[in-house]
């Protein structure tokens, strides 16, 4: 089994939201992924997907772009983006997955053979350049769903399991590059942890190891709209 991870898909299938406004790289983005995607995933692969799938603003909308992922291979795991406000109950969105290789992570987490996969959105971290005082109430809120992510975590790990943690936003700054989340990721001894949020000229490490974690960022512009291998 393989894992691969991409983020930031920005689909926009029933509403008017199209990427090319960002740039002439954004052309036709989800063909350039679909193509690498089928390319290089089997069946009893998995996928993860950090968040910002969809521009719908309602569920159906979210859905209808969720059902062009249904074609291609692979366990599909998902978590919500600051972008994704389609996603609006939890057992309702899992009721209505396109099929069962589609998994949607909310304080949770979820097992495939020897891996552990749990994530929740996060939020801008002390030290980002738009970080405010008004964030920190969402900054702690949003650690402590990880902390409910993990105390499930520890329900299911077995010695020898691989931890990822899949988190939207960046889980440190690179002024600050500790935050909750990665105090958190170093306690529970996560081994990947798997990021989006970041477009453009933004500069952060495509992969960096930190206190024996990779964190790999697959914001899917900044990595030539590819799949990331992760396992």
């Amino acid at each position: 089994m393989k894992v691969f991870s991409v983020s930031d898909l920005h689909l926009s299938g029933l509403s008017v939201k199209p990427m090319e406004v960002f740039g002439s790289a954004w052309e036709n983005h989800f063909e350039k992924i679909k193509n690498d995607w089928n390319g290089k995933v089997s069946d009893g692969d998995v996928v993860l997907i950090c968040g910002d799938i969809s521009w719908g603003k309602v569920l159906e909308e979210g859905l209808y772009d969720l059902r062009a992922l249904a074609p291609l291979k692979g366990e599909k795991v998902f978590i919500r983006g600051n972008h994704d406000f389609w996603w609006n109950g939890i057992t309702k969105l899992r009721e209505a997955a396109p099929d069962k290789t589609f998994h949607f992570l909310q304080n949770d987490c979820i097992k495939f053979g020897s891996v552990v996969v749990c994530g929740s959105r996060g939020w801008t971290c002390p030290g980002s350049l738009d970080y405010t005082p008004h964030d920190e109430k969402i900054y702690s809120r949003e650690a402590e769903r990880f902390k409910l992510c993990f105390k499930r975590v520890r329900e299911v790990r077995e010695e020898g399991d691989a931890l990822i943690a899949m988190i939207h936003y960046p889980p440190f700054s690179l002024k600050s590059p500790s935050s909750l989340f990665t105090e958190l990721f170093e306690s529970e001894k996560v081994d990947k942890v798997v990021f989006g949020h970041l477009h453009g000229e933004i500069f952060f490490p495509l992969r960096t190891v930190k206190n024996g974690i990779e964190y790999v960022l697959t914001s899917c512009d900044k990595v030539g709209f590819s799949l990331q291998r992760i396992l």
